[in-house]
């Protein structure tokens, strides 16, 4: 019905979104459609938007008047978190066809209309309270790793936060369809799975797959990755962003041991504050925080972790940020995302007292963003010399390849097609102007 027909996607905010993205591409290319670069013209584009963006409007007006500028005619579809938090925000920019929400991203290929623009775009979006069944996705061809996703939405009530408002409450693939796709992505060839949802530590724990909430699974994440230990043909897993509270000390020592399952967490913090945490509806304090670090680092000394801070919360005083600051400069982590915070609608958060001016938010942001520099900078030099192991991308960058160990280090080397792909043992070398390792290959690994 699409033979020639051709689209291209554009995809915002996290690993979870790309997983999804490459999901609904795979049954547009079902259906006919040739897959485009989204900097080409295509007859339709696709735009899956992030709730945690900021400027999200400003920035998704952009995006829709560069593809409508490569094609006036093209069919102009916004999706996902964004899409389900303002569709009527989004139905006003100019060019947009149907905007989808939660539950109907899915199904987009029910709305394509390739013979004429719409004069208003049409809006699919469902009350949240309906996204209560699970859809499962993954990444496979657009990178040398694959995101596959285990888990969706939140039952969380943290007070800054709208995921919950943008993707309902927490619910799982299960065990054996997890398993199925994981096969299937190692048949294509993928070396590396990455582990994504919403808040993966609740695995097993939200609604069941058919969305009765009195249905309580009796498995864990532990007994998802245990499983997972024992896929063939994928090299390395990956657990993406999970929760302090929910990274018990089992996860962290089955990581330790296993042949496949890499030293690298990701585990957000938000502040290093208890009274800010506290605000926030964290559930947890600093302390176990500092437990969960010590205790990887006890198992794995050479373990990469990614540490995730919120500034400018309200009543986020000065002596509140330096509390923060000091907590994270003395914590033995990889490196830090730092996000400004700003007021989102429907959230608690909105309501409360302390707001902090924008430009301090700012320099609060900068002095985090230069720690995490230092970070960086010296978990990368404490590498040095050590041999890793490596999957290179496929992707020539002015003559060279790059690559993450499995401690998630970036290194970098001549490229080589032979190598791409394959999991090679390197030596780490020094620390190049581009923010990578340079290193040093086996010989006989390129004869």
């Amino acid at each position: 019905m699409y033979n020639g027909k051709s689209v291209a996607f554009h995809t915002l905010g996290c690993k979870l979104n790309f997983s999804e993205t490459s999901t609904i591409a795979r049954l547009f290319q079902e259906k006919g459609f040739v897959k485009k670069e989204f900097s080409q013209p295509a007859d339709v584009y696709v735009i899956n938007t992030c709730s945690v963006t900021e400027n999200a409007d400003k920035e998704c007006r952009t995006i829709v008047k560069g593809a409508l500028a490569r094609n006036p005619e093209a069919f102009i579809a916004v999706v996902g978190c964004y899409a389900q938090l303002k569709p009527g925000e989004i139905s006003n920019i100019p060019g947009v066809d149907v905007v989808l929400g939660a539950t109907e991203k899915f199904k987009l290929l029910n709305y394509i209309n390739l013979s004429s623009k719409s004069e208003h775009a049409v809006i699919h979006n469902c009350e949240i309270s309906e996204a209560d069944f699970f859809v499962d996705a993954y990444s496979v061809g657009d990178r040398t790793r694959s995101f596959l996703k285990v888990q969706d939405g939140c039952d969380y009530s943290c007070t800054f936060c709208t995921i919950p408002l943008a993707r309902g409450k927490s619910r799982s693939d299960t065990i054996e369809n997890v398993i199925t796709n994981a096969n299937t992505i190692a048949a294509a060839g993928v070396k590396e799975i990455v582990l994504t949802g919403v808040n993966i530590g609740d695995f097993g724990y939200g609604r069941d797959i058919d969305g009765d909430a009195k249905k309580r699974k009796t498995y864990t994440f532990l007994d998802l990755i245990k499983e997972l230990d024992q896929v063939t043909g994928i090299e390395r897993f990956r657990i993406s962003s999970i929760e302090p509270n929910l990274l018990k000390d089992e996860i962290i020592e089955f990581v330790a041991y296993s042949n496949r399952f890499v030293p690298h967490f990701h585990i957000p913090l938000q502040s290093g504050s208890n009274d800010v945490l506290k605000q926030m509806k964290r559930r947890y304090q600093k302390e176990l925080y500092e437990e969960r670090v010590s205790k990887i680092k006890e198992l794995m000394p050479e373990c990469c972790i990614g540490v995730d801070v919120i500034v400018g919360f309200p009543g986020e005083t000065e002596e509140r940020f330096l509390e923060t600051y000091d907590f994270l400069n003395c914590l033995d982590i990889s490196y830090l995302h730092v996000f400004t915070y700003s007021e989102r609608d429907n959230t608690e958060a909105i309501t409360m007292d302390g707001a902090v001016p924008m430009a301090e938010r700012k320099r609060r942001n900068k002095m985090l963003r230069i720690l995490s520099a230092k970070k960086l900078r010296a978990f990368y030099e404490s590498q040095r010399a050590k041999e890793l192991s490596v999957i290179f991308e496929h992707e020539n960058k002015n003559g060279f390849m790059y690559g993450f160990t499995q401690n998630y280090v970036k290194v970098k080397y001549p490229f080589n097609e032979k190598i791409c792909n394959e999991r090679i043992d390197v030596i780490v070398g020094d620390f190049d102007e581009d923010g990578s390792m340079t290193c040093v290959v086996k010989e006989h690994l390129l004869a």
